[in-house]
């Protein structure tokens, strides 16, 4: 895939680049602020735009608010952000209903395989959300709003792992279930999430967007969404 990318890091940009490069895909850009990825994006959407969340000049979430632009400008071009930390708030935004975005912590890196197949399920309109990050928006509501309220144990525990991008085979052996129980619980799942089928959109972003925005209208103070 065609890859643009940007961290004000030049160590870590220049060794994603090479890694990119040497897994077959081609990097457009390589760049360090969140001003020249959109520069960049605009002048040649890339198939994926990777972006470190706090970038020049202040350093609080200049490269979210790239990310969050280029989905509403270039809605083809799949975004993933990289972090050292868990922003919830940050997590929550980027899914807006559509696929085609991961929001990965940086030691993912580490793990190439993983971080180059979470590259590759975004490109193709997945997510791939880090387990940290779902883990920790997990602990931040004491209880599910609104649908999540009906779902099992184990369909929450289910949905947790489609959140991370998992497909129904992983999910299986995480849970040591069978591929088609599996499935039988993501059909129960759509349909606890009034979630029908032939929606525009896919079904499981549909349903990760419920799961990962559950807990944000109890952390910023307000009341839970009806329904």
């Amino acid at each position: 895939m065609r890859i643009a990318l940007a961290d004000d890091s030049a160590l870590l940009r220049e060794g994603l680049a090479q890694l990119l490069t040497a897994e077959g895909h081609t990097v457009t850009h390589a760049v360090g602020t969140a001003d020249e990825l959109i520069t960049v994006v605009a002048a040649n959407p890339p198939d994926l735009a990777l972006v470190d969340v706090r970038m020049p000049p202040s350093f609080v979430d200049e490269g979210v608010h790239a990310a969050l632009r280029i989905r509403r400008d270039w809605p083809d071009v799949a975004v993933v952000v990289l972090s050292q930390y868990v922003e919830r708030r940050h997590a929550s935004e980027l899914l807006d209903g559509r696929g085609g975005v991961g929001y990965l912590l940086k030691d993912r890196v580490s793990d190439i395989g993983g971080f180059l197949d979470a590259l590759e399920r975004v490109r193709d309109g997945g997510t791939a959300f880090d387990p940290e990050v779902v883990r920790q928006l997990i602990a931040a509501r004491s209880e599910p709003d609104g649908r999540l309220a009906g779902l099992t144990t184990r369909e929450r525990s289910v949905l947790e792992l489609v959140a991370q991008g998992r497909s129904n085979a992983s999910i299986a052996a995480q849970l040591y279930v069978s591929q088609s129980g599996i499935e039988k619980h993501i059909s129960t799942i759509f349909g606890k999430l009034d979630i029908p089928p032939g929606t525009t959109y896919n079904r499981r972003v549909l349903a990760v967007l419920a799961y990962l925005r559950s807990e944000t209208p109890r952390a910023r103070g307000a009341q839970p969404p009806a329904g």
